[in-house]
């Protein structure tokens, strides 16, 4: 035992400011459980990403997503295939977050500054369409059963990476 004080507690520890807005768009598809998007929204809340493209439905729990709600504009749409071939022409680099035989593990990639992160679904990952449309395919490696994280738990890991590499914004 030292003779310092222990930490304190910093409830509502005011915010980091970013020196720009982050480029990152998540692109989510219908999701079986509004618990999930809900989630994302809330992640991207914290995480300063402004923008989720959300297909089907997308109904969100505001009691879940609680202030992302307020800070996340959230559009929706019906299919996400015609979004990449929007996002990509506006110059993102389309990044799926899935397990296939091409995916680069999450800790060896780059990430480029204007990404969208395309989510897969949380039965049935993503689609081929969706598959075929990606520039890169990153996946976070598992090393105990089950064969797959939580796709809110994937999310948060991989928008954490990209925190990571670009901490300002």
């Amino acid at each position: 035992m030292t003779d310092q004080q222990p930490p304190e507690h910093l409830r509502h520890k005011p915010l980091t400011n970013l020196s720009c807005p982050r480029e990152l768009i998540l692109a989510c598809p219908s999701f079986k459980s509004k618990v999930n998007l809900s989630r994302i929204v809330r992640l991207a809340g914290c995480a300063a990403v402004e923008k989720i493209i959300a297909c089907g439905a997308a109904k969100i729990d505001p009691t879940i997503a609680r202030d992302g709600i307020g800070h996340v504009v959230i559009e929706r749409r019906r299919t996400l295939v015609p979004v990449l071939k929007t996002l990509r022409s506006e110059g993102y680099r389309i990044v799926g977050l899935e397990q296939t035989d091409r995916s680069q593990l999450i800790y060896e990639y780059a990430y480029q500054r204007r990404t969208a992160l395309v989510i897969g679904h949380e039965r049935h990952g993503m689609s081929a369409e969706e598959l075929a449309l990606v520039d890169d395919v990153i996946e976070i490696p598992v090393y105990g059963m089950p064969y797959s994280y939580n796709v809110v738990t994937a999310t948060t890991m991989a928008v954490y990476e990209y925190l990571r590499q670009f901490p300002n914004g």
